[in-house]
């Protein structure tokens, strides 16, 4: 599916909370670390992926939200310490973790396609997305897309209780931030 058969009329209201330079190092140390502060830039990256996943019926998407025009949702990019304390508070869980999803979409909600539509926020850990970058050996900016995207699919309603989930939903994570955008019924015959 190329760009130009994209729905054009979905808007995007994005909350981004913008990290602390201390997070971040010296941010021009790396060309990309000037695009995590960019909001215009996660604003892009997400209006794109949602209206990709919008437009393919195979995709797993919520129905309210493959048919509304307006959708809002919040990104928050912040340190160990908070992360852990909204993994503790939410989940029930005392560590630290990369990225907490926190969704608001309700499959069985009735609303007007004319009203906006709340997916919820992600919330990511700089300082495990440094680690896991360094791990990984690629980019920040790579691994926190990576990650915003992990976050996205979770606001729409997938998640991995195992292995094979797990699996699908990476696979199509790597689709979107790649732009090599496949159906997921294609996806599916092929694994």
């Amino acid at each position: 599916m190329d760009e130009d058969s994209l729905p054009a009329e979905t808007e995007l209201e994005l909350t981004f909370v913008v990290p602390s330079m201390d997070l971040l190092g010296d941010p021009l140390s790396q060309n990309n670390n000037l695009l995590i502060l960019d909001e215009a830039y996660w604003y892009k990256d997400l209006k794109r992926w949602i209206q990709l996943i919008q437009s393919d019926t195979t995709t797993n998407c919520p129905e309210i939200v493959r048919q509304c025009s307006c959708l809002s949702m919040g990104l928050e990019f912040t340190d160990d310490l908070t992360i852990k304390q909204l993994n503790k508070t939410w989940r029930n869980k005392e560590e630290v973790t990369d990225v907490l999803s926190f969704p608001v979409v309700d499959n069985h909600l009735l609303m007007p396609v004319n009203q906006p539509v709340e997916l919820g926020d992600i919330v990511i850990s700089i300082q495990a997305a440094t680690r896991q970058a360094k791990e990984m050996d690629h980019d920040l900016l790579f691994e926190l897309r990576w990650l915003v995207s992990h976050g996205l699919l979770h606001l729409l309603g997938w998640d991995h209780p195992n292995q094979n989930a797990l699996k699908k939903m990476l696979g199509f994570q790597n689709q979107l931030i790649s732009n090599e955008w496949k159906s997921s019924a294609m996806v599916e015959s092929k694994g």
